[in-house]
């Protein structure tokens, strides 16, 4: 993969193939269907829109920053401060156990496709890295800029959640791509703004929040555990 171009990185890494383990995450998605939040395409185009402009805006600032670092050659001391921001940024702890499974998913199945030194430095840095930093770090790996990687990043935060609708409910799944490929200018927004802020010190990021997928998260973790549930978050 290492002489594939930026473009095909960017594809590579959005595809729902990809082994990095964002098949068993819903996002919030399962607890708000289970709590009669989402009961249709309309309230899914809601919910992710949502999801898009918090979550999604979150993880594409830090994709878009490891990106950057990546490629400015960072060395540890950079990457242990940015996932301590990424953690403060995350208040739910059922939250940040979902992006660090899914980080060292990724972390796993990136080693596999692409040779990168800012790689080895991360896993150095935390073995268990948050998701939006190591996808950043493959991206750059790959030959994407931080916009790049922040797109990845924000259409991650609706794809994931989307397919798992489908699941969930048995929805209309063209309907369902239609809502996500309805959401194509505000990705492009979110992965715009991201890219502005990636050369910012780790602890100047922007920090935006969604207490409602916070409390989504939690629930799901507790509700899990008691009564077990389809997807891990």
């Amino acid at each position: 993969m290492a002489g594939l171009g930026a473009g095909t990185a960017v594809l590579a890494l959005a595809d729902a193939r990809f082994p990095g383990g964002g098949h068993v995450h819903s996002g919030g998605v399962e607890e708000a269907v289970a709590a009669g939040l989402i009961t249709g395409v309309a309230d899914l185009r809601e919910f992710l829109f949502g999801r898009l402009h918090a979550a999604g805006r979150l993880q594409a600032v830090f994709a878009a920053a490891a990106a950057h670092a990546a490629a400015g050659d960072a060395g540890r001391e950079y990457w242990t401060r940015l996932d301590a921001e990424l953690d403060a940024r995350t208040p739910s702890c059922a939250q940040r156990a979902a992006s660090r499974a899914q980080g060292r998913g990724t972390l796993r199945a990136g080693r596999a496709a692409w040779s990168s030194g800012a790689l080895a430095r991360l896993a150095v840095a935390t073995p268990r890295p948050h998701h939006p930093v190591v996808l950043g770090v493959l991206a750059a790996a790959a030959g994407a800029d931080p916009r790049g990687a922040a797109l990845v990043a924000g259409y991650l935060a609706v794809s994931g959640p989307s397919s798992a609708a489908v699941r969930l409910l048995g929805l209309d799944p063209l309907a369902v791509n239609a809502v996500v490929a309805g959401l194509a200018a505000e990705l492009d927004g979110v992965a715009g703004d991201a890219a502005a802020a990636a050369a910012l010190d780790p602890a100047d990021l922007p920090a935006p929040s969604a207490p409602a997928l916070d409390l989504l998260a939690e629930a799901h973790d507790r509700h899990h555990r008691e009564k077990g549930r389809l997807f891990a978050s």
